[in-house]
């Protein structure tokens, strides 16, 4: 297993950090959900608004066109509301800033609350949605596996009983792969169809975003854990790497991944701003090949 070299919060303060994402620029953006914002790292340290979206952004994605792809799950995370809400969808935001909604339904099925989104070899965007509002008590709602395809049509891939689908990706090969909150597995969905399960994750990890490394592991985010997990493309357990209160999502370039960190469970009517962002020092390790996608 890769061995963590050094850690280093380079941002704090946040409000509920996700979906990070490299900028063709080299700077980091992510989401901010409770400030219903896309903020972005500066060279110089500072995190600065990027993009006011309005409801709840989730994850945020770059892709090929210059444009940001967004989760929007709408502006419901429990008892917190959006001051501004909006319809759970994807939207795109363009390099001026514009926002846009690209889709709010799948197969004529309204979404309930989009959350993490990975692009796919054959230029799809693959989402999860794992129902909404989100109840964390009841755990009712049925999730879906969706895809939005080129031509800005979304369909449902898989619909799901209430295990709460959250992070994704896609392997090489167009498999896709995504974690299960409340049963803490791992799936995956072959490109010729078919759902297995990668491995259940030991307590008390609750996966939450994660990412593939260029040799195939999987890095996910443990938000009970305090850390994150790392399995082997074959399910393979290979241990933590601790870094934050709540890691949420991370991404992975050169040498490092950033963590981004909630900092606090959430799920309050005014919650607080104690998210973070982490900077970790990984020797050898590479960033599996993103895939870029272009939705018209």
């Amino acid at each position: 297993m890769l061995a963590a070299q050094k850690i280093e919060r380079v941002a704090s303060g946040l409000g509920w950090p996700e979906g990070p994402t490299f900028l063709p620029d080299g700077r980091l953006a992510f989401v901010e959900t409770y400030r219903s914002r896309l903020s972005v790292l500066s060279p110089s340290g500072t995190v600065d608004l990027l993009c006011d979206v309005g409801g709840g952004p989730n994850a945020v994605l770059a892709g090929a066109d210059g444009c940001l792809y967004v989760t929007q799950n709408g502006g419901v995370i429990g008892p917190w509301r959006a001051a501004r809400r909006m319809p759970p969808s994807i939207q795109r935001v363009s390099g001026d800033g514009n926002v846009e909604i690209l889709a709010a339904s799948a197969d004529g099925r309204p979404l309930l609350a989009p959350n993490d989104l990975a692009f796919g070899p054959d230029g799809w965007l693959y989402f999860t949605d794992p129902g909404g509002p989100y109840d964390p008590v009841g755990k009712s709602n049925p999730g879906f596996i969706c895809a939005l395809r080129p031509d800005g049509s979304a369909t449902i891939l898989e619909e799901l009983p209430p295990v709460y689908p959250n992070g994704i990706a896609v392997e090489a090969d167009g498999s896709v792969v995504w974690v299960e909150s409340y049963t803490r597995a791992v799936r995956r969905r072959r490109s010729a169809g078919g759902v297995e399960t990668v491995c259940i994750l030991p307590e008390p990890a609750v996966p939450d975003g994660f990412k593939i490394a260029a040799n195939g592991d999987f890095y996910i985010t443990g938000v009970d854990s305090g850390g994150v997990e790392i399995v082997s493309r074959d399910g393979r357990y290979l241990g933590r790497i601790a870094v934050g209160a709540i890691p949420t999502n991370c991404i992975i370039s050169p040498g490092r991944i950033h963590v981004t960190d909630g900092g606090h469970p959430g799920l309050t009517e005014n919650p607080e701003l104690a998210g973070a962002l982490w900077r970790v020092e990984i020797e050898d390790i590479a960033p599996q090949g993103l895939f870029e996608g272009k939705i018209l």
